[in-house]
C-alpha cells in the first residue's frame, strides 16, 4: 500500500513582514544613535554637578536649576530637554519645572559604585581619540597615555567609588592576610596610578608598609599629595617600570584593573611572582568577562568593554611596542597566564557589588 503526504501549503510573506527583521535592524541602530547621546549628556550631567542638584532640588524651573548649580541657564535648559527624552528626569510643561526621576536617581548620584553617570564619561573621552585611532586601524601602532587628557582622574574616581565601600572591609579579606596586615608586612601595588587604593590600605593598616609603583608622574603627584594630606607615613610612591621588580621583597603584591594593559602582561605578571616572597599573596583584580567572543555576547556591558580596549587599553599597550591584550583578555586566560607566571594557587572570586570585575587570589 502506497500513502502520499500532501504538499505543506506555502504562502507569500507580506510586504510588512518581509520588511520586519530590516525594521528592526534600523529601530536597533536608532536606539544605539540615541543612547550613545545620552551617555554623553549624563557624563556632563556628572562633571557639572546637575544630577546632585536635581537631587536636592523639589521640581524647578531651568533658572531655578541653572543658578543652585552655579551654570549657565541656556545649557542648563537644553542638557535638561535631553536627560527628560531619556526618561531621567521629568518635565511638567504647565508649571514648566524639571525633576529627576525618583527611580533613577541612585544611578546618577553620590559618590558609591552604584553611580552609572560617572563611568559614562568614558563615551566622551573615547569620541575624544576617535580620529587617531582611525589612523592606527590604518597604520597599526598605538597612542599613548598622553593621548588622553583626564584619564587617570576618570579612572581614579571609579575605582575609588569601588575601594571606598570595599576595599578593606571585603576585597583584602579574600587575601585572607587581614591578621599579618594588623602586624605588619610589605605591600606593593603595581600600576598604582592616583594611588587611592594604596592610600586606603596604609591608612587602614599602619603597621604595615605600602609602596606603589607606576609609570606616569602625573598619577604619582596626586598620589603621594593624598598620602600627604592623611599624614601616611607608612606609604611611598615611585616612578617604576613594573615589568622589573625587585625580587623576593614582598608578602602582597595587589594589582588593580592594571594588567591586561600592560605592553607585556605575562612578563609583569612573572615579575611579581618574583617580587613575593615563598608564603606571599598575589591579588589581581581585572575584567570580569569571558575570553570566548560567544560568551560575552550576552554580557550587558560587552560591546563597551570591546570600545574601551579597541581606543585605549589595547592601543596603549601597541603604543608601546606591546603586546595588545586588550581589555576583554577573558577570566580563563588570565588565569592561565597567573598559572604560566609560577603560581600555583590560582582561585577567582566574584562580588556582587563589582560586577565588572574578577578578583583572582594567587599564591606559589
Amino acid at each position: 500500500m502506497t500513502t502520499t503526504t500532501a504538499p505543506t501549503p506555502t504562502t507569500t510573506p507580506t510586504a510588512t513582514e518581509a520588511a520586519a527583521p530590516e525594521t528592526a535592524a534600523v529601530e536597533r541602530l536608532v536606539q544605539v544613535l540615541d543612547d550613545g547621546a545620552i551617555a554623553v549628556l549624563a557624563g556632563i550631567g556628572h562633571d557639572t554637578g546637575l544630577f546632585e542638584t536635581l537631587a536636592q532640588l523639589p521640581p524647578a524651573t531651568s533658572r531655578q536649576v541653572a543658578d543652585a548649580a552655579g551654570l549657565d541657564e541656556r545649557y542648563v535648559r537644553e542638557w535638561l530637554g535631553g536627560v527628560v527624552c531619556a526618561e531621567i528626569a521629568f518635565y511638567d510643561p504647565t508649571a514648566g519645572t524639571y525633576e529627576l526621576c525618583p527611580e533613577v536617581r541612585p544611578f546618577v548620584t553620590g559618590p558609591g559604585p552604584d553611580n552609572l553617570a560617572r563611568s559614562m564619561r568614558i563615551v566622551s573621552m573615547m569620541g575624544g581619540v576617535v580620529p587617531k585611532v582611525v589612523d592606527c586601524f590604518r597604520h597599526g601602532g598605538g597612542l599613548t597615555y598622553d593621548d588622553y587628557p583626564g584619564f587617570h582622574d576618570v579612572q581614579a574616581e571609579d575605582s575609588a567609588a569601588v575601594n571606598d565601600a570595599s576595599l578593606v572591609d571585603t576585597i583584602i579579606p579574600l587575601t585572607g592576610l587581614v591578621d599579618r596586615l594588623v602586624t605588619g608586612i610589605d605591600v606593593l601595588d603595581v600600576g598604582c596610578g592616583e594611588g587611592h587604593a594604596v592610600n586606603l590600605l596604609g591608612r587602614a593598616f599602619p603597621s604595615s608598609r605600602f609602596t606603589g609603583y607606576d609609570f606616569s608622574p602625573e598619577a604619582l603627584v596626586a598620589a603621594r599629595d593624598e598620602a600627604a594630606r592623611w599624614g601616611l607615613a607608612n606609604v611611598t610612591f615611585e616612578e617604576h617600570d613594573v615589568a622589573a621588580l625587585p625580587q623576593d621583597a614582598f608578602d602582597l603584591v595587589t594589582a588593580f584593573d592594571a594588567i591586561h594593559d600592560q605592553a607585556h602582561p605575562a612578563t609583569v605578571l612573572a615579575a611579581v611572582r618574583g617580587a613575593l616572597r615563598q608564603d606571599g599573596t598575589f591579588l589581581m583584580v581585572d575584567i570580569n568577562a569571558s575570553s570566548n567572543l560567544e560568551d560575552n555576547v550576552a554580557l550587558p556591558w560587552g560591546s563597551f568593554l570591546y570600545a574601551v580596549s579597541t581606543v585605549h587599553c589595547m592601543s596603549v599597550s601597541l603604543g608601546q611596542g606591546g603586546d595588545g591584550l586588550g581589555t576583554v583578555w577573558g577570566v580563563q586566560l588570565a588565569e592561565r597566564m597567573v598559572r604560566e607566571a609560577g603560581f600555583g594557587e590560582v582561585v577567582r572570586h566574584e562580588l556582587e557589588e563589582d560586577p565588572f570585575n574578577a578578583y583572582v587570589v594567587a599564591r606559589p
